[in-house]
């Protein structure tokens, strides 16, 4: 049995200047991997290291290379399943595109740590301990790229960031955890449908920028931000079911004119989008003009989402279909 660990950087990898306090990202695999005990018993423990950084500073395309690298590695027949330690900040983005991106049914479980190795009560060691043990277990395979932290088995398609320093961080609205890991033994209570992958992405460069909606929101504001970025593609985070402020919407009608694909998402945790009101902004209007609905996928994901049917090579019809079908799958 095998586990290959991927590195990242993050809190779990991080400790503080003695002089200045400042936490940053500064343990080497090899450190990390000898800090857990009991983990060399899950099975023979491989390891590489993709980046040393905080989770904010994790691009997109360092996601990608985190894909292809668990993609590699799962192809190996010595390889039952594997582990991603990676920054809390952005760990839900990183595992959402691993899991659209994922070709093989192997475990991927993902560990963050919200208390860095300075800390008293350091929960990195745990949580990868953990997630070696998810990324082993049988039960594991199938269910996608998960996030596993404070006990409990998140799916990485569901799973956000509602606290910035607790160590129960991470909830999965309108889900729950997947399964928790007890005394030892990784236990999935109930396992998300398998979804097939999108895409296997070699590079994700594009601009996709995100714009957070807000009221008496300039109208001029959408246009500007697609001329300065040169975007291939827009994501707009309303409010409620899926509404932008009617000024919003005559850059978001220029842009679908104009060819490039617009999502709108909503900034609400929970009940996602739907087209249900009409007038200025609207989700009907929004939908009429040809936007894409988000569903119950944050902004983040989305653009994650959008960015890799792009680098396919997706556009118009194709795109609006796949896209459709990515997020009901996923719902």
């Amino acid at each position: 049995m095998g586990v290959h660990i991927i590195a990242t950087g993050g809190t779990i990898a991080s400790l503080a200047d003695p002089r200045t306090g400042a936490v940053t990202a500064a343990v080497p695999i090899e450190e990390l991997v000898r800090a857990v005990p009991g983990l060399d018993a899950v099975g023979d423990v491989s390891r590489e290291e993709i980046a040393r950084i905080n989770g904010w500073n994790v691009t997109p395309q360092i996601m990608c290379e985190v894909s292809a690298a668990l993609n590699r590695a799962l192809a190996r027949d010595d390889v039952d399943g594997a582990v991603v330690t990676h920054g809390t900040d952005t760990v839900e983005e990183t595992a959402f595109l691993c899991d659209v991106t994922l070709h093989s049914d192997k475990p991927v479980a993902f560990a963050a740590a919200m208390r860095s190795g300075s800390e008293l009560g350091a929960d990195g060691p745990r949580n990868l301990l953990h997630a070696a043990l998810v990324a082993s277990s049988g039960e594991a395979r199938g269910i996608g790229a998960v996030l596993v932290l404070n006990d409990e088995i998140h799916a990485a398609r569901w799973v956000r960031k509602r606290d910035s320093f607790r160590a129960s961080a991470f909830t999965s609205p309108e889900h729950g955890p997947i399964g928790f890991v007890v005394d030892g033994t990784a236990r999935i209570h109930w396992a998300p449908r398998p979804v097939a992958p999108v895409g296997r992405p070699a590079a994700l460069d594009m601009a996709v920028p995100v714009v957070s909606t807000y009221t008496g929101m300039d109208e001029n504001l959408i246009p500007a931000i697609l001329a300065t970025t040169g975007a291939s593609g827009l994501v707009v985070d309303g409010t409620g079911l899926g509404n932008v402020p009617g000024s919003a919407v005559s850059g978001i009608a220029r842009a679908i004119e104009s060819g490039l694909p617009v999502v709108v998402a909503t900034r609400a945790p929970t009940g996602g989008t739907r087209a249900v009101y009409g007038g200025p902004g609207g989700g009907v209007t929004l939908r009429d003009l040809g936007a894409l609905p988000a569903g119950g996928l944050s902004a983040a994901k989305a653009r994650l989402l959008l960015m890799v049917l792009l680098a396919e090579g997706l556009a118009g019809d194709a795109l609006r279909r796949t896209w459709s079908q990515a997020v009901s799958a996923r719902a």
